[in-house]
């Protein structure tokens, strides 16, 4: 007879877990943060503005919302956030380190060699965002990443 242990069985289903946990709340809720407020598009997220909430885990598994505060603290709401609703992936946004209309320093870097310059940003963006800008010295149309000390790093042809 071989003998296996109740580690090698994946957890049957909801049954399985029901062991491995001993409770039905621990198999049957996810923990997802919630605004506590109305949170309105260009409003900073805090840690102040958010609680935890429990929600069916085989339903919240599958949706496309925030599981966790640390990802969401210090993002901002690109649309209104409601009290006691998931948050949606794609309802915020990192903070904006280059700003439409205001000059940026471009740089170019190839080996050894750095070329700075001043470029008029065509829209805003975050950390790692592609923009578009146009060069204030030649006007020709450019495309860089936005870098986290506020510059737009540009490539070569």
């Amino acid at each position: 007879m071989i003998e296996q242990s109740p580690s090698f069985f994946p957890a049957a289903g909801f049954a399985g877990a029901l062991l491995m946990c001993g409770s039905l709340a621990c198999a049957s809720a996810l923990e997802v943060p919630v605004p506590t407020i109305t949170i309105y598009p260009g409003d900073v997220i805090g840690d102040n503005l958010l609680i935890d909430k429990s929600f069916p885990a085989q339903a919240g598994e599958n949706w496309p919302v925030y599981k966790s505060r640390d990802s969401l603290i210090g993002k901002v709401a690109r649309r209104t956030l409601l009290p006691g609703k998931p948050i949606p992936l794609n309802s915020t946004r990192d903070v904006e380190m280059v700003r439409q209309g205001r000059p940026v320093t471009i740089v170019f870097q190839s080996g050894g060699l750095t070329i700075t310059g001043q470029a008029m940003p065509l829209q805003s963006g975050g950390i790692g965002d592609v923009l578009s800008l146009r060069s204030v010295d030649s006007g020709a149309m450019i495309k860089g990443i936005v870098q986290a000390d506020g510059t737009v790093r540009v490539s070569g042809p």
